[in-house]
């Protein structure tokens, strides 16, 4: 089905071949699996011409009947999750388990966004004067998402902006377009046409989206580098934006938790999807006085998980993504090793197809090592020691950048303590990526701009409106 299929965009309802192909790899064999159409900028203003031809009888289209769109975008995902996963560990290298969980993941959040009204305040209303708050779609949306996260990214963008009354035009990553692809194949018969368009190319056509005039909001996740370049862009015609970027995520241990226990959550936390989430933690601080044990359990725990292709039985974690990051996370580590640290496990990719990096665990580096200061996007985590807590809440709040963080304790009240101390737009307490459609998500510092999730999120979505009535009669 993978390779056998001919991906085509969706461009106001009908299935369109791109003016060109880009090839799609699978990263666990580096074998080409498919071609996926590369838009051209005409193809793209097509696209946007139906969006907006869509948006006014879209957002004049009654909230209920948009919700309940949103919850049929969620059954689509639900009755096709098998093909869809299918394509989606082809693509993205994933493990069958996380694959389908993306999907799952990706439809509850449809349901749960649709249970979302657009609220309208009053704040004055008497006798003479009424004043209300409303919220008005924006117009098209441009939405971008990234390649670790295909389809749950886009469907983060996608089901706020169509329910706040918006039109989309979405593009995925060159590296992951496919999943996303059939998804608007599946979608082409249940939302009217104009109302979701989704194409796909490179890097120019993301520089094409952000600088469109017709474009009037632009989603964007992916790196703080890249984030700089689409508010830059953006900036030129005022668009509306929300980033979710890039960080340097620091999880904190304290003392008093048990290393047996905690070990597999750790471990989940730092390496879901081989390490490739912007949320996932890229430093782990431990207590000095269970820094030995924790860091035993870990590597015990490691051990046990096997990597490889995702579509094979048994497969814990897959390979990096694309080959660029392969890379990336091959000179980190050469680096770290040329730089005397000491590797716990692993440390070296292996020779052969794929690109496969062993989980990596580094033993107490220096602070301003590369290994901590960077963000590695891949299996490679240091481990930290500390001994006082001021000292590790200022280690941890270095960094230009503020995603998320996690703080792992018994005594919940210290927890909360050294979780209002972090400077990051989320904490979790004794868990890992416990996201909600009810959730805001949002970045401090470089990690982006706006939220996502929630009414904060869907109010991106929107317009401020004031309207302010005077009541009294107009007299001669």
């Amino acid at each position: 089905m993978v390779s056998s299929h001919k991906y085509t965009m969706l461009i106001n309802g009908q299935q369109i071949q791109g003016a060109a192909t880009l090839e799609v790899l699978n990263p666990a064999t580096e074998e080409i699996i498919a071609h996926a159409p590369d838009a051209s900028r005409e193809q793209l203003d097509a696209a946007v011409a139906a969006a907006n031809t869509a948006f006014l009888q879209w957002s004049r289209r009654p909230i209920a009947e948009r919700q309940a769109l949103v919850k049929e975008i969620a059954r689509c995902i639900e009755d096709n999750k098998d093909e869809l996963s299918r394509i989606f560990i082809a693509e993205m290298g994933r493990s069958r388990d996380g694959a389908e969980w993306e999907m799952v993941t990706a439809a509850n959040w449809c349901r749960g966004t649709a249970q979302y009204d657009l609220p309208v305040t009053v704040i004055e209303d008497n006798d003479e004067h009424r004043v209300e708050v409303r919220h008005t779609p924006i117009g098209v949306v441009g939405a971008i998402t990234p390649w670790n996260a295909p389809i749950l990214i886009a469907i983060w963008k996608l089901a706020p902006a169509l329910l706040a009354g918006n039109t989309v035009v979405l593009k995925p990553s060159p590296y992951t377009p496919l999943t996303t692809l059939r998804l608007g194949e599946l979608l082409r018969d249940i939302l009217p046409a104009g109302v979701l368009n989704i194409v796909s190319g490179g890097n120019e056509l993301g520089q094409w989206i952000t600088e469109h005039p017709d474009i009037t909001k632009v989603s964007f996740t992916g790196s703080t580098a890249t984030g700089r370049r689409v508010m830059e862009s953006a900036s030129r015609t005022l668009k509306r934006i929300t980033l979710e970027l890039g960080g340097n995520d620091a999880a904190i241990v304290l003392p008093d938790v048990d290393p047996k226990v905690v070990a597999p959550a750790l471990f989940w936390g730092a390496f879901f999807n081989s390490a490739q989430v912007c949320v996932a933690t890229k430093r782990l601080y431990i207590h000095e006085d269970i820094y030995d044990a924790v860091a035993q359990e870990l590597v015990k725990y490691a051990r046990t998980i096997t990597i490889g292709d995702g579509s094979q039985e048994g497969v814990d974690l897959g390979p990096v993504q694309n080959k660029m990051q392969f890379e990336k996370v091959k000179n980190l580590l050469d680096s770290t090793r040329e730089q005397g640290h000491r590797f716990l496990l692993g440390g070296e990719a292996p020779e052969g197809k794929g690109y496969f990096i062993p989980v990596s665990i580094v033993d107490n580096p220096p602070q301003d090592s590369r290994v901590v200061i960077e963000e590695a996007f891949g299996p490679v985590l240091p481990l930290l020691k500390y001994k006082d807590i001021d000292e590790v809440i200022a280690w941890a709040n270095d960094s230009d950048t503020g995603l998320a963080g996690s703080v792992w304790s018994n005594d919940l009240e210290q927890a909360h303590e050294v979780a209002g101390r972090l400077q990051t737009g989320t904490v979790w307490i004794n868990e890992m990526f416990a996201f909600s459609p009810h959730a805001p998500f949002s970045g401090h510092k470089q990690s982006g701009l706006g939220a996502e999730h929630g009414m904060e999120g869907l109010l991106e979505f929107t317009n401020t409106q004031t309207i302010t009535t005077r009541k009294v009669p107009m007299t001669a």
